[in-house]
């Protein structure tokens, strides 16, 4: 798997879909139980921020590779879907793993 790029739209989007996702989950599997089980819902207030602020900069990456015909209409509504569904946007990496370029000039010299 390759380490997503912040030089290109499909990039910037990839990278932003694995730390929205890493944080849906973190809210989820951690701040949710010690909210409830724990009695902390300090957790959940800031990772619950952390998590919307990454979500909206996803949907901005979604709206500028769409924007910039890096991605179709309907890819861009499916990555939408994808960011609202737990594990979404790691299945969504997949994908937009096959449409990003590759890499840097220097990859393409080797």
């Amino acid at each position: 798997m390759s380490s997503p790029g912040l030089s290109s739209p499909i990039g910037r989007l990839r990278l932003l879909g694995m730390a929205e996702g890493a944080s849906f989950l973190f809210l989820l599997g951690v701040a949710m139980p010690l909210k409830y089980v724990a009695h902390r819902p300090e957790f959940v207030k800031y990772g619950g921020w952390c998590h919307g602020l990454l979500f909206i900069l996803f949907l901005l990456a979604i709206f500028q590779a769409w924007a910039d015909k890096q991605i179709s209409f309907r890819q861009s509504v499916l990555a939408f879907i994808a960011a609202i569904v737990p594990f979404g946007p790691f299945f969504l990496d997949r994908k937009l793993q096959q449409i990003e370029p590759s890499g840097t000039p220097d990859a393409e010299e080797a």
